[in-house]
């Protein structure tokens, strides 16, 4: 798992960033968030560097950086923390990710097909135009999402969590739902065609008006 350091500023709480050495390699040493790093940009430039020269990727605190089309086909992530990102504009297939956090992040205009993240946690994220068709999303944590426009379709979501989403002209067709909780979701156009529905939990869906 990645270091749960806290930033260096006095008295801020927030998460900080992973230190990569001059040589390219995450260390446990104590840094700032990205909002009192003093030199942002550069630290940034550091953790896309070592995404883009790593395929397998373990503990790593990205924590509030924005990704912008950057190519994650076949990248593993064990352990992340990319809580609080932006990823706009990825067109990647065969992500890959365990035991990562990316709670409170904005996807939008994302093509993650076939991607493969499991006990992971998006808890409040925002997915606007997200494609994760013909995924396997099992044991994750999607509690509190605001889905718009997006697709789920041909996945697996065994056991995982909708719990207070907003589903917005959001489809999960031909999809495994088996022990999925869909409570107290607010959906609006969401379709379900050839899931397996008996085999999910839903209680409390509000139609959005």
């Amino acid at each position: 798992m990645f270091e749960q350091n806290t930033c260096l500023h006095p008295s801020c709480q927030r998460s900080a960033l992973s230190l990569i050495d001059p040589e390219g390699n995450l260390t446990d040493q104590p840094n700032y968030c990205l909002k009192h790093m003093p030199d942002p940009e550069a630290a940034k430039n550091a953790v896309y560097e070592y995404i883009c020269s790593h395929k397998k990727i373990i503990g790593l605190n990205a924590c509030g950086i924005t990704f912008t089309d950057i190519n994650l086909t076949d990248k593993r992530f064990y352990g992340c923390n990319f809580q609080y990102c932006t990823f706009s504009n990825l067109h990647s297939e065969f992500f890959r990710a365990r035991m990562s956090f990316f709670d409170f992040s904005l996807f939008s205009d994302c093509n993650l097909l076939q991607s493969n993240l499991q006990f992971s946690s998006f808890a409040g994220s925002t997915f606007s135009h997200v494609l994760f068709t013909g995924s396997e999303l099992v044991h994750n944590n999607f509690s509190g999402i605001t889905s718009y426009q997006s697709s789920f379709d041909d996945s697996d979501l065994y056991n995982s969590r909708f719990i207070c989403a907003n589903l917005i002209d959001t489809s999960f067709r031909n999809c495994n739902i088996k022990k999925t909780i869909f409570h107290n979701i607010q959906q609006q156009n969401i379709s379900f065609k050839l899931s397996n529905t008996r085999e999910a939990d839903f209680s409390k869906i509000e139609e959005i008006k």
